[in-house]
């Protein structure tokens, strides 16, 4: 079955002033929508074209070579967009709660530090990629992956993420990725992800 592009949970404008509605509007219905078509066009007529996004990541090493790049970029787009419009939403922000609030403050000490490092692994990544909180089976780590590339496609289990493609935040924050970060942790839904980190575990 081919992949489709979710429809946003939330209006356009509905994360504003943190991420604006022209971004939201470009971002979702023309940049995910073009993963989408890719991956369907790379996936069409293969064994894989009736798997999961997930299942696809978690195997890419499978694929045949001519179709490993395409699939990582475009599967990886949709995947990864997929999961970022969940975990954001207009009544975002604040802190964490229950085990989820637990782990971050035994592995990290304390949702202030996680936020350092995720912002930090953020405006580290050169180019355009994303910066991740994962499970990596053990526990909560934090990673960033180029372009878009899945944590899922070494084994980890994605429980937030945050795009620092330019298309992510240009319109609005220019060159300024470090303050789109900082203003990013007031659109997130701690209920998404703690569901995830659930799921995870």
């Amino acid at each position: 079955m081919a992949y489709e592009v979710p429809p946003l949970p939330y209006d356009y404008g509905a994360l504003e002033p943190h991420i604006d509605e022209q971004t939201m509007r470009v971002h979702h219905d023309k940049h995910h929508q073009a993963y989408v078509d890719n991956a369907n066009k790379a996936l069409e007529g293969t064994e894989w074209a009736d798997r999961s996004v997930e299942q696809v990541l978690a195997n890419l090493e499978i694929l045949p070579e001519a179709k490993q790049a395409a699939v990582r970029n475009n599967a990886g787009g949709h995947y990864n967009h997929s999961l970022f419009w969940e975990i954001m939403g207009p009544d975002g922000g604040g802190e964490s709660s229950g085990s989820l609030a637990e782990a971050i403050e035994s592995t990290f000490g304390g949702l202030d530090q996680l936020k350092a490092q995720v912002n930090d692994a953020g405006v580290k990544r050169f180019g355009s990629g994303w910066t991740w909180l994962v499970h990596d089976g053990t526990g909560l780590a934090v990673v960033s992956t180029p372009n878009q590339d899945s944590p899922l496609s070494d084994g980890k289990t994605p429980i937030l993420g945050i795009d620092v493609w330019e298309h992510a935040y240009y319109l609005k924050y220019q060159n300024r990725r470090p303050d789109y970060l900082a203003a990013w942790w007031n659109v997130v839904n701690w209920d998404a992800v703690q569901a995830r980190f659930d799921a995870a575990k």
